[in-house]
């Protein structure tokens, strides 16, 4: 199923009212996935794959961008929809604070960047993957100096890009895909309006 975009992208209230509440929503799984990562994180330290946790989750943390561009199809739509669901997280007390936004507006950047290739005229599960791919680029470079990323010996550093690409995968392109598919059913996408 390929949708293209055949509308304006000026925005509507409706759109904004959507990707607020969407954002509210993301933020707090946001918040909740920090609490898994703190656990996973310790279950991981032992073994000495204590990195992994971030990448075995970020799926979770990088969804709120691709959600918001495929339930909207409108220029800026990831960026905002992550940018806003970030300031949620933080907002509501998530353990990185207000560098949270930072985090927010590189993962926002990546996942719009998937969808600027297709020039905003696909949205289907390849510019999903397209988008996924983007996101996990730019983060892992993010990663790779914020984080330390770069000083792991290769085979790491390859094996934590294919957890983070699998992660996002599942989250920013199947589950995206499934729940725009039934919120579409729903009627709460009617795009005639744009």
């Amino acid at each position: 199923m390929q949708q293209k975009a055949a509308h304006s992208n000026r925005w509507h209230l409706r759109d904004v009212i959507l990707i607020t509440i969407t954002s509210i929503f993301m933020g707090i799984i946001f918040f909740v996935t920090g609490f898994l990562y703190n656990g996973l994180t310790l279950a991981l330290t032992p073994l000495g794959m204590a990195p992994f946790a971030n990448d075995i989750l970020l799926g979770l943390w990088t969804m709120a961008g691709p959600l918001a561009a495929f339930m909207l199809q409108k220029v800026g739509a990831a960026t905002i929809g992550e940018l806003l669901a970030s300031a949620v997280e933080a907002i509501i007390g998530g353990q990185w604070g207000p560098s949270t936004l930072i985090s927010g507006f590189v993962q926002g950047f990546g996942s719009e960047l998937g969808f600027t290739f297709t020039l905003y005229r696909r949205y289907d599960m390849a510019s999903l993957s397209l988008s996924v791919l983007t996101t996990a680029i730019v983060t892992f470079a993010w990663d790779l100096v914020r984080s330390g990323y770069a000083a792991y010996h290769p085979w790491m550093i390859v094996a934590l890009f294919i957890t983070r690409f699998i992660s996002m995968w599942v989250f920013g392109a199947l589950l995206v895909s499934a729940v725009t598919k039934l919120l579409d059913r729903s009627h709460l996408l009617d795009r005639r309006h744009a």
